[in-house]
């Protein structure tokens, strides 16, 4: 179904911060930054003193090195950007629909536009995982790229912004909501424009946004678990590898000698030698017992308290092989963390993309639809049809039917659209 035509008109495009409550900005307002280009690196070389600097400037509002520093463990800890990934698309992956705001046709009529409008962002799906984001950094920036085509208003596509681009750092307090770092404003940053960017956060914890990912405790397991494998290193050096002793005759001269110590220093990379028959090197096997049992453990600790972070269980690596439901449970959210999930999404898919494009193409004081994660457990689902089924065996018929079409997640049928029961009422004539 098209979208209704309000008979409002494409609005004057505007400079980019002065945008009105009434119409959008088309211009894009995130451009492409030198700053894009560069990174500090903060992960490299990180030690305690300086995870704790870098955590301390996040708290007074400039997030630049948490942010970078947080993209960094993501991509340089397997495990931990493994069960990020599961967090996230475990939502990202839930069938949703759009619910009118009421039962008149105005309201179906716009929801069913509603839909039509998610169906033409060409990366909706991926702007999903990118708001997810904010899971592990606390909040996530997508600026909305409005269109204009035949007196509506539309979405091309939903551009996720590196959380580096912007500050909460402010003369009097921390800012709620993050402001754009410009080359006008390279310091405090500019405000964005309303009805521009979707700003989806994430609250692990009460406080400021900075604080708020779960990143935030992971990065100090992440340092911990460096220092385990580095430690785990040296120790595979010192007892995995024999000792290589070159000997040589009294009276060799000083080329032989030299011939003999390089021999034995590329041995471990060449696993060949040439030398003398006056020369001779040996390989000791170390005599010492050492027990690498610690540094596993330890590192296991680790990934179990990531793990306990992000899934909310430590399923993902303590599963073992043949376990019954072990692999399954090793694969899944926690599920109360999975509904918070989706529902905090849907609220800001509502606020930040479903009430502006409303607006712009409907008026103000219109119902806005909802947006909805079909989140229950299938079998959670079948318990509850059959508590309700035996209710009504019971003599409680006084269930409302949006209440049933709400739980179960089933849309409402429009008047005139053939239904299960129609089909059932005909079986039943034919007989």
């Amino acid at each position: 179904m098209a979208i209704l035509n309000t008979g409002h008109t494409k609005p004057t495009l505007k400079s980019k911060n002065a945008a009105t409550q009434d119409s959008p900005v088309y211009e894009e307002v995130s451009v492409v930054s030198v700053r894009d280009r560069y990174n500090n690196y903060p992960s490299e070389g990180l030690t305690p003193e300086r995870l704790s600097r870098i955590f301390k400037e996040a708290d007074s509002g400039n997030i630049t090195r948490q942010a970078e520093l947080f993209s960094e463990i993501e991509e340089k800890d397997p495990h931990l950007g493994s069960i990020l990934q599961i967090r996230k698309a475990q939502t990202a992956r839930l069938g949703w629909e759009i619910l009118p705001a009421s039962d008149s046709q105005l309201d179906v009529q716009i929801a069913q536009s509603a839909k039509e409008m998610f169906d033409y962002i060409e990366n909706f799906e991926d702007a999903l995982m990118d708001m997810l984001d904010a899971i592990g950094k606390g909040f996530s920036v997508l600026e909305i790229l409005w269109s204009y085509s035949e007196g509506k208003v539309w979405i091309d596509n939903l551009k996720w912004v590196n959380q580096k681009r912007f500050t909460f750092f402010s003369k009097e307090t921390i800012l709620p909501l993050p402001n754009l770092i410009t080359d006008s404003e390279p310091i405090y940053g500019e405000q964005l424009p309303p009805n521009k960017f979707v700003i989806h956060k994430y609250r692990s914890r009460s406080g400021i946004l900075p604080r708020a990912g779960l990143l935030r405790p992971c990065a100090y397991m992440y340092l911990f678990k460096t220092y385990g494998i580095k430690d785990w290193v040296v120790y595979n050096e010192l007892f995995s590898v024999p000792m290589r002793i070159g000997k040589y005759k009294s009276g060799a001269g000083k080329g032989e000698i030299e011939a003999l110590k390089q021999a034995v220093f590329n041995l471990s990379v060449d696993s060949a030698a040439v030398i003398s028959d006056n020369t001779l090197i040996e390989l000791l096997e170390s005599k010492i017992n050492g027990n690498s049992s610690a540094f596993n453990d330890f590192i296991s600790f680790c990934d179990k308290s990531m793990t306990k972070a992000i899934l909310g269980h430590t399923a993902a690596v303590e599963s073992m092989q043949g376990k019954l439901g072990s692999e399954q449970e090793a694969q899944n959210v926690r599920q109360d963390l999975l509904e918070s999930d989706a529902v905090a999404l849907a609220k800001t898919i509502k606020t930040y993309i479903i009430t502006p494009w409303v607006k712009f193409n409907f008026g103000p004081n219109i119902g806005i639809p909802k947006f909805r994660f079909n989140f229950e457990d299938k079998d959670d689902l079948e318990k509850t049809a059959n508590t309700y089924k035996t209710l009504v065996s019971m003599g409680f018929t006084e269930i409302s039917t949006n209440h049933i079409y709400e739980k179960f997640g089933i849309p409402k049928p429009i008047e005139g659209e053939k239904t299960l029961g129609d089909n059932a009422l005909k079986k039943t004539n034919n007989r």
